[in-house]
Formats: C-alpha cells, structure tokens, sequence
C-alpha cells in the first residue's frame, strides 16, 4: 500500500492531460476571506478557488476547480494548495447518468460521510425513486478538507503539519475504500420524503489493527402544512483486528415550523445522538467515517455525543438575513472523567448580501461549561467571526 496514491495520483494527472473537444468553457475565480477571535487568539484564512466549467456535446459536463489557502494559525503562516471539485458527468439514456473524479458526496444523515471523495457515482432515476451506486478512494485527498480519523493513529496525522519533504505521507487523507449503495424516493405514498444508504468502508492503511465498518442509513421527511417533521437513523457495524465485532447507533429528529409574516421566518429544533461505549460491552461508540464538527465554539464530533439544538432564523430584508441559535452538549460514554453534561452554546449571526456576488457574514457566539458538569469551572468561551465571500 506504500506506493497506491503515487500510482493513483500519476493516473489523475494523466487524465487531466487529455484533451477533449469542448462546446462552452467559462471561468470563474471565489475568493474567501475569514478572520475571527477566539479569546485572545486571532486566526485569519484567505481561500482562493479558480474553476473552469465546460460543456461536452449535449449530455455531458467537466468541472475543474483548484483551491489555494493561506491561513494564520497560531501565530504560524500556512500555504495550502489543493484540487478541489473536479468532475466529469454524464447522462445516460433511460434517467440514468454517471459522475467520475472528485466530487462531494453526503450521506442521508450528513454526519457518517460527508465532503469531497475521488471516485465514480452511478445514478438511475425512474417512477419509484433514485437508485445510486458508488464506489470512492480517500487517499489522495488533502488530510485537512475531508477529515478522516477513525483511529488514534489517523486523529494523531491529522494533526501534523504538511512536510514538503515527507510530501505523500504528510499532506493526504487516510485510505480508505469506500462503496454505497442508496434509494431515495421524494414522496413515497404521496406523503413522505425518504432516503436510504448501505456504505462500506475498508481500511487500506500499512497499520497492523485494521478498522472496517458498514452502516445502514434511513431518513424520512414529512412536510404537514408550515410543519415539516424528520426523523433519521443509523446501525453501525465495525469490525476492529484487535477486538470482536460490535454495533452502534445514531438518530437524529427534528421539526421546523414556517411562521407566518413577511419576514420568512423559521424556527426549528432537532437532537442528534450517537451512542458511546457501555459498560457491558454490547453497543459500542458510534465512529463516523469523516469528522464534521458540531458547535461554532466547542468543535464536537459525532461519536459518543448528544446535540439538542433550537434555531430562528429570518430574512429582515432581501439582502439581509439573522439568525440566532442555540445548543446543549452532553456525552454519552459510560466511562467520563467528570460529568457528562458539556454546557451550552449560543451563537448570533448576520448575512448581508448587498450583490449578487459580494456577501459578508458576521457570526458570534460564547460556549458556557459552568451549565454542565464535565468542566463547570472552567472560564466562559467566545469567539467573533467575520467572513467575506466574492464571486467572479
């Protein structure tokens, strides 16, 4: 496995050399720029995203886009470059099509897998729903964009620096192999929207403890009236070398309310759970496959954690939107140092869009660990973030 992404990463370069005959072509240039506090630590991140987009023939599309990220982390400058979307898709007769190369990929429940992926989709659309079929390889993704850590191990890479001169072993995501099978109906007996997955995902590392996992992935969407009410679930199954097989869980459940009124309000509450290890060894910590983190302070992924959150958010004017959010974490472990009960969050934000293409968004918010009883002594938690976001 030493030499995969060195042969996978040679044939992506010869494929980008190919030339094709091309219809349309446009370019276009995003341009991100964040700067926040958090205490009295400052950050600053400047991402620049360049993309081409072409048409081939009638029934088929190329999307290229790099990305190239300057940030200021702990008082250290970093230069990041990075291929980003980069896909080639194409329909097929008969509601089927196809999508190969790098591409973003979400499970139902947008919390197992989630991000970019380099790989091939499959997708048949007919009278009783949408049939999906794909297959992904995760290790010549940058290790910081799409983050896989599903062992000590991966979470410890993770957090080392790119080294130029251990380039392949610094700069890209674990491998894994990836395959997911989906069927997603939008409205199954006139009435519900549902979305199923089966993945797989098989460790391909050069370590000698080797984790697999399989999860079956159901979501349902039920809209009554300004009600929309959603309820999703998860079985995990993983298999570790050094350990017998063993399950796990999660489920999330939510509803939002349309109020009426001229300002587009929306008001929502959901709760997310993944089950955390028990004393008796029956159900296990729920490991997602990519970390996508909870909390715009406290950064929590989802294993072993509870997350009940109520959100407003409105249009005050047709270039002006808020929102205001507010959220309680607990952990679900059976074995914690100190409480389970982490505290909560509450964050205000503001998107102002004055064109079509320029938009800033203001967000602030504090963590409060002294509501809890993992740490209740420790000092309240803020953090002040304002992004800007040009569209060329």
């Amino acid at each position: 496995m030493k030499n995969l992404n060195k042969i996978i990463f040679s044939f992506l370069m010869i494929f980008l050399l190919i030339p094709v005959s091309l219809s349309a072509v446009e370019f276009g240039v995003v341009t991100n720029i964040t700067g926040g506090i958090t205490g009295s630590e400052p950050d600053f991140k400047i991402d620049i995203w360049p993309r081409l987009f072409t048409l081939i023939g009638d029934n088929a599309e190329f999307v290229f886009t790099t990305g190239f990220t300057l940030e200021l982390l702990d008082e250290e400058l970093f230069f990041v470059p990075e291929l980003l979307h980069t896909e080639f898709s194409k329909r097929l007769t008969g509601g089927m099509g196809i999508r190969l190369g790098r591409f973003n990929y979400s499970d139902p429940l947008s919390f197992i897998m989630e991000g970019l992926f380099d790989g091939a989709l499959f997708y048949h659309n007919s009278p009783l729903g949408s049939f999906k079929l794909g297959a992904w390889y995760t290790g010549l993704l940058y290790k910081n964009n799409t983050v896989i850590a599903m062992t000590d191990n991966e979470l410890e890479n993770n957090s080392k620096p790119v080294d130029i001169d251990d380039f392949f072993n610094s700069y890209f995501a674990p491998q894994r192999f990836i395959s997911s099978f989906g069927w997603e109906h939008p409205s199954l007996g006139n009435f519900m929207h549902l979305n199923t997955a089966l993945i797989a995902q098989f460790d391909l590392n050069d370590e000698s403890v080797k984790y697999n996992s399989q999860y079956f992935i159901v979501k349902s969407r039920i809209p009554t009236g300004s009600f929309i009410i959603e309820l999703g679930t998860s079985i995990e199954a993983k298999q570790n070398s050094e350990s017998n097989s063993n399950l796990a869980f999660a489920g999330e459940a939510g509803l939002q309310y349309v109020l009426p009124g001229k300002f587009n309000n929306r008001l929502s509450f959901s709760g997310k759970y993944a089950s955390g290890s028990t004393d008796d060894g029956l159900v296990d910590a729920f490991v997602p496959i990519t970390v996508k983190y909870y909390g715009f302070i406290l950064k929590q992924k989802m294993s072993g954690l509870s997350v009940f959150t109520l959100d407003y958010s409105s249009r005050l004017h047709q270039t002006l939107g808020a929102s205001v959010t507010a959220s309680y974490f607990a952990r679900n472990e059976s074995e914690t140092s100190g409480g389970n009960l982490l505290g909560p969050e509450f964050c205000v934000r503001l998107i102002w869009s004055p064109f079509i293409d320029l938009q800033f968004n203001l967000g602030g918010g504090i963590f409060v660990p002294s509501l809890g009883d993992a740490a209740p002594e420790d000092d309240i938690q803020w953090r002040l973030e304002l992004t800007a976001k040009l569209a060329l």
